[in-house]
């Protein structure tokens, strides 16, 4: 199995230099920069498995470096702020990355969190990332190979392989694909997730604290405000209506 290869992109040179080391040593190949035009340059040539971005980078920021990538991949992105209270986590999740981690952070926390959106990913079992599900290919990622639930030993999805109906919109939990409306629609593989984990229980609430388990693999708590802008990114590629809001509890998917 290759490296699983890093992007970091980082401008403070103790940090950068402090962290990659702790990944290679962790067995990461990484290719640390220290600003995010560089980090575009970066992703672009060396088509990483995954990308730790820095909020604040000069150049061009984190969270447009974010934009960026999410235009041309799925590749699964995870920020780093300051500031745990920042605006900036919020539009970083809804600039497209999975997963955020606060400054200062511990290195064994980072890489939890990095095999954590990886396993999400199938990337843990041998398998090259996922790329979206939907109109743009199926499930090809950077490197050509499966993504989302694989044969490679990962859990399979909820659902157990068969189409799922709810009104206009149809799961496929076994081609990973969804349709709303008959079009179909692309799906980053966390949104993917998130949307099997509603299929397997339509109707019926989900606590944000399951959902950080279930969906983002968390073993410790987590910031909701994750599952709350990837449920308004999802909502708003199959219809705001479709997943309902229920105050002081979590979402429900409607029947």
């Amino acid at each position: 199995m290759a490296e699983t290869h890093v992007l970091f992109v980082e401008d403070d040179d103790v940090i950068r230099e402090a962290t990659q080391l702790a990944l290679e040593r962790d067995g990461y190949a990484v290719t640390a920069v220290g600003d995010g035009l560089a980090g575009l340059e970066a992703f672009r040539a060396d088509q990483p498995d995954i990308a730790l971005l820095d909020v604040m980078v000069p150049g061009l920021d984190g969270v447009s470096l974010c934009r960026r990538i999410r235009d041309a991949s799925t590749v699964p992105v995870i920020m780093l702020s300051a500031r745990a209270d920042s605006i900036d986590v919020v539009l970083g999740l809804e600039a497209g990355a999975d997963d955020y981690v606060t400054k200062p952070f511990d290195g064994a926390v980072l890489v939890a969190r990095i095999r954590a959106v990886l396993r999400r990913f199938g990337h843990a079992s041998g398998q090259g990332m996922g790329g979206a599900y939907g109109p743009n290919g199926g499930h090809g990622g950077a490197h050509g190979g499966q993504g989302g639930y694989g044969d490679g030993g990962q859990d399979r999805p909820p659902g157990g392989g068969e189409v799922l109906r709810f009104g206009e919109l149809e799961v496929d939990t076994e081609g990973m694909e969804v349709r709303s409306a008959g079009r179909l629609v692309s799906l980053t593989p966390t949104e993917m997730r998130l949307l099997l984990e509603f299929s397997s229980a339509p109707g019926t609430v989900l606590s944000r604290d399951r959902l950080l388990e279930r969906v983002w693999d968390y073993g410790w708590g987590g910031d909701t405000r994750v599952v709350d802008v990837h449920v308004q990114r999802l909502r708003g590629k199959i219809g705001q209506d479709r997943i309902e809001t229920v105050r002081g509890f979590g979402y429900k998917l409607r029947g």
